[in-house]
Parts: C-alpha cells; structure tokens; sequence
C-alpha cells in the first residue's frame, strides 16, 4: 500500500506531538528542586541536636571583673531517634564548663540523682548527664508511622553560665549519648560559630551504631540486661492501683568469690522525684514518722480527704533502716522473707541466706502520674552502714528498667508470678584515694624471736606534733609485746631494742592506730608440711559477731589443708575465707577493767602441706599471706618477713631490701 508525501508527514506532526506530550511532565519533574534536607534526614542514627537561645545579664554586676559576670541562658537540647531499632534508657551528656548553674531541664532527671539547681563541677564532675523521665525510651519512625512524640526526646534547659558578654553565646564542650550500642565520634560534632547574633547558635552530631557492640542477652529489647556489683539493689512493683503501688526493695550481696564485703545496720535513701510518699513499711522502717509535710503540702491539697495521720513518711529523701530479728514474724511490720535482721548482710560464700534483705512499701504517687501503668522509680540511692563498723563505702548507679522479676508462687505451686515492672541499682565498694584501712597485719615465726609488727600509722597517723614520729618504721617486738596496748608497748620495745642491739628512733614511732590487727605466725616447717597460727585481736569499744577474714597465699595456697578452730574455705584465686566456728564467731571488745586493757582474741592453727607446692621456702617469706581482709576491708601489712640465719630474703623476694633493713634496725 502505498502512502501520500502529505499523508507521512501528518503521521510524523502526530508522533512528535505524542512524544512530546509524554515527555513533558517527566522532563518537568526532572527539572523540580528537591528540598533541601537537614541535618537530623540526613541521620540513620541517633540525633543529637542543641539549640542556644536567650542569655541575658543577671544580678550581681562586676563591670570591672567580666570573668564573673553571671548570665542567665536559656536552651533546647533533643535526642531524636532515627535509627531502626529502639534507643533504651537514653542518657544524655553535656559537657558544660565547670560553675556552670543548671537551674531546671524539663522531661528528664540527673542520672546521679541530684537536685536542681546542679553545679557542674562539684565533686569532680564533668559536665551533666540526663536521664529521660518519664519517657526514658525512644521507638523507632518505623513502629509509630513517624510520630514525633515517640521518636524523639526534647529538653528545656534554664540556668546560670558565667563571663564570655553576648552575643558570643556558650556551647557545651561536648555533647554525646551515653548508650553501650551507639558511637557519637567528637570529631562528627559540627557547631554553627558563625550564625548572625540574630540566629541561636547550636551544635548538633549523629551517633551511628557500634558494629563492635554485640548484645547476646536473651533478654527483651524492651529491657537492658542485668548488671552485677558488689551490691545490687531490686525495685519491683507487685501491685498497681492508678493513685498508688507496692514495691518490694531487695539488697543483695555479690555472689562473686571474689568479693567479700558485709554491711551492719544498713542504711537505705533514695530521693522522690514526682512528689510521691509512703503509706506504709513492711520489713523495714524510716528514721522519720512525720505527716506534717504531707498534710501542710502539694500532697495535702491535692489529697483533701486523705487521712495523713497514718502516713510512714513525707521526706523526699527517707531513709530506711532494717527491723530488728525479734519482729520477724510480726503481722504487721514483718513477715517479709529476709526481712528484720538488723541490718545485716553477709556475703554469699558465708551465708547465701544471710546476703539477702528486702521490705515492702506502699507509695502514694501525684499528679499528673495516676495512671496504673505511669510507674517511675526514685533516684539518688544511697546505702551505707553504721558509724564504726567495718561497713565499706558504696556508690550506687542510677535505677535501670530491667525485665520484671520473678517470684515462687505463694501457694506452693510449681510455678512464678511476676513483678509489674523492675529496676536494678548496681552499687559497687569505692574507695577514697587518701582512705586507710582498719585493720593491720603482724608477721612472726618459730625461727626469729622478733616480730615485725602493724606498719607505723597503718589505719591512720595520730594528731600529734612532736610525741611520736609518723615516718619511723615500727620498731621489732618480743612476741608477749602483742597482747597489751600500744601505748604499754613502748617500755618493752626500748628495751627489746637494747638487748638485740637495734636501732632506735627519737623520737619513737607512733601506733599502728588500728582497731583490729591480726598476727600471722609461721608455727612449724618440715619436709612434707608446716603450719601457721592465726591471732585477731580485737582493740575497738565494740564486740564484732559473725566475723569473717580472707587470706590470699600467692604460694602456698595450694597445700592449703585446715584451720582447727575456724573455719577456712578456698575459694579460688588463691584465697582462704575464714570465719568462726559456732562458738568462735563473736569478737569481743577489749577489756578495758584490766591493767593494762586486754584485747578480745581469737586464735586458730592452720596446716599445709608441700606435696602441692614443690619448692616452698616457708621460712623465706612464702609463708606469709600477701594480702588479708577482715570483714571486706583490706589490712595494712609489714613490707619485710621475719628472717632466719639462712634466709636474707625480703617481702619484695630479693636481698637488696633486707640489706637495707639491716641498715635501718641496727646499730
């Protein structure tokens, strides 16, 4: 067929025109700006972002000194969570300049439980850490169809920032999220130096997630996994009313062998952060029984019809303390399991029964958290012991939500029933940097007649001037020179020094000034064994029940065979736990009717043998215990072991030291 020249070109006129027609919109499209896109979209992490805003002069004026010129500042910090999976227990730091004055942030609280006003700086802080309350955790866009509310976190900061006049508005330092399964790399931090004075300033980074971090807990990923500590504190809800819950508190010692440490009438303390109080105590009691603050407070006008005479407590920082044994069984106030035992707590190796205590509250919560579901731990826990006891410091963590603990079933049944919802406390033994022991070690043997005795000032140097020297080592005793006071002591340790020809110091040293000192006394040596006594003297105004003691033996703990009077376990990583036979568990008091005063002691031989340890030179120095603890407080020991016409050996294993030695106690 065959087709005309006009005919051709209206068919190429029409398909031009089709193709155009369809080109059209895609060449349009093509040719759209796409928005422009933030910071925060360009972000798969997490999103940290803070915004300056007011900062204005404030009262008092130093014109002369603008070093010191206080000024108000006002800000907006968010956590925007942009990643795929769920940000838990989200922490915030901010690396503020030392004085700054945090006055108030909205939505979150201090990770360590202080109040505001917050200082930074104060007791060797760095900067300031938030923890989101009440929304802690931040869901993901894909699970909430990106609703804002859910995914992200935004703070209202007020406080007081000092010199630097505006508009050269302050930034933090550093700014990062304190979560284990994100990175924020400082060198990602951008700030905007450069923005007009009419634009707030702000800073902002993205935490990307840790390809290091590798979370094998089986736990929920609506929980963080449970930590361990010398000391874990649980905070369970077993029941929820909207207005109010009960909570179990439950302090646990470590199970861990290697840490040996007890509390003696524990004090427990915490601080309320939403204006909540306490109905009632079951298992313990607070130091304070008082309505009034309740009756004349928020609580009180809140709650108008509420009998506030029979409320435990109203203090925003209560304190706790552990019934005595006789109300155990008490329907009212006891019959808690590990309750009432005053105060007490042993570690697990000694007793597992005994490492355990727990009471029961009742908390009246405030508005606007009366939901049955709105439940928010208190902050700022605390937990020491009694003035004088052998009670270590502890520092305690902020409360993490961990999965709901469970419980044996009241019945009897084989089966559990489970808290509401859980918070876990670590608390671990910290201990100052200028802190000394309360316990000292002495070392003797069969083979010298001398004993090397507690280090000069061991547990502490005496507030004297020119009495006694605090830097002379201690001087050599005869061994009956340990059963009488160190303030007995001195006649016989000049004359000790006299006969034995040693040195002596003016002016002499000054005591050990420890209240419990322990000797070691290397009994026997022969071939296949040998043998040590154990003394503990007890110098304090105070009887010390259920005593226990830790001996690490680098070289001889595994010959280790018994203690005759005590009783010794090895527990692994080379140390003995020793404690009391019944009978042989309470320390008591010195005596202070006699003349001189006579110390309280306990003493108990130990055997070794040497089938398990070839070549130990007991009378050398591997005899003697490297390290000893009592009741979980690490003793000061003596740098130099008695020695023997053959053996030059000093605490260090070389004769150098002993040399040396010979040059300070002799003449």
């Amino acid at each position: 067929m065959g087709y005309s020249e006009n005919h051709i070109f209206r068919h190429i006129r029409l398909t031009t025109t089709v193709v155009f027609l369809i080109l059209f919109p895609l060449c349009t499209y093509q040719q759209q700006t796409l928005p422009s896109q933030s910071p925060r979209d360009l972000c798969n992490g997490v999103f940290l972002e803070y915004k300056a805003g007011v900062r204005s002069i404030i009262h008092p004026m130093f014109p002369d000194e603008p070093a010191r010129q206080p000024y108000r500042f006002e800000a907006v910090a968010s956590v925007y969570n942009g990643d795929s999976i769920p940000v838990e227990q989200w922490i915030l730091d901010l690396e503020y300049p030392n004085e700054t004055v945090i006055v108030s942030a909205s939505n979150v609280v201090i990770t360590d439980g202080s109040a505001f006003p917050y200082i930074v700086g104060e007791n060797g802080s760095v900067g300031i850490s938030f923890y989101g309350s009440p929304n802690s955790d931040l869901k993901t866009a894909i699970e909430t169809a990106g609703d804002i509310n859910q995914i992200q976190a935004k703070i209202d900061i007020v406080g007081t920032q000092f010199g630097d006049s505006p508009p050269a508005e302050v930034l933090p330092n550093n700014m990062k999220l304190d979560n284990k399964k994100f990175i924020c790399d400082k060198k990602l931090l951008v700030r905007d130096t450069v923005s007009p004075p009419a634009v707030p300033k702000n800073m902002h980074i993205c935490c990307t997630r840790d390809p290091k971090f590798n979370d094998t807990s089986p736990i929920s990923d609506d929980f963080l996994p449970r930590q361990t500590g010398d000391l874990t504190i649980a905070y369970d809800v077993l029941q929820s009313f909207g207005d109010s819950y009960i909570a179990q508190v439950k302090i646990e010692m470590s199970k861990n062998n290697d840490t040996f440490v007890r509390l003696d009438n524990w004090r427990l303390s915490w601080r309320w952060m939403q204006g909540e109080f306490i109905q009632r105590t079951q298992g313990a009691y607070t130091t304070i029984v008082n309505p009034r603050k309740c009756l004349f407070g928020v609580q009180g006008k809140f709650y108008k019809d509420f009998d506030f005479n029979k409320v435990q407590n109203c203090d925003t920082e209560p304190t706790f303390l552990d019934l005595p044994v006789s109300m155990t069984n008490d329907t009212q106030l006891g019959r808690i399991p590990f309750c009432c035992r005053n105060g007490t707590i042993l570690p697990a190796v000694m007793d597992p029964a005994q490492s355990v205590s727990a009471f029961q509250l009742q908390v009246q919560k405030m508005p606007p958290y009366l939901n049955r579901t709105d439940l928010t731990p208190p902050l700022a826990w605390n937990i020491s012991g009694s003035n004088g006891a052998f009670n270590p410091k502890y520092e305690c963590g902020p409360p993490i939500k961990v999965s709901p603990s469970l419980f044996p079933d009241s019945s009897g049944l084989p089966s559990s029933s489970s808290a509401i919802s859980s918070w876990q406390v670590v608390c671990n033994v910290s201990k100052p940097a200028n802190s000394k022991p309360r316990c000292c070690v002495s070392f003797s043997g069969f083979y010298n007649e001398s004993v090397v005795p507690c280090p000069t000032c061991a547990c502490g140097c005496p507030n004297v001037k020119d009495t006694c020297s605090t830097r002379s080592p201690a001087m050599l005793l005869p061994s009956e020179a340990l059963l009488v006071p160190f303030d007995n002591r001195t006649e016989k340790a000049v004359a000790w020094a006299e006969m034995k020809h040693y040195n002596i110091p003016n002016p002499l040293p000054c005591s050990d000034g420890c209240g419990v000192s322990i000797n070691w006394h290397v009994f026997t040596d022969f071939r296949n064994g040998w043998s040590a006594k154990m003394t503990i003297f007890n110098w304090g105004e105070t009887d010390i029940p259920d005593w226990f003691a830790s001996v690490v033996m680098d070289k001889a703990y595994s010959g280790y065979e018994v203690f005759y009077s005590f009783n010794g376990t090895d527990v692994g990583n080379n140390t003995i736990f020793v404690r009391g036979l019944e009978g042989l568990n309470y320390l008591i008091k010195e005596d202070t009717t006699k003349d001189p005063n006579d110390p309280g002691k306990l003493q108990s031989v130990v055997s070794f043998n040497k089938k398990l340890t070839p070549g130990i030179n007991v009378v050398a120095g591997d005899g003697f215990p490297t390290k000893v603890f009592f009741n979980g407080e690490e003793c000061s020991i003596p740098s130099i072991f008695p020695t023997s016409d053959g053996s030059r050996i000093s605490a260090a294993g070389t004769t150098t030291f002993f040399l040396v030695l010979l040059g300070l106690l002799f003449v």
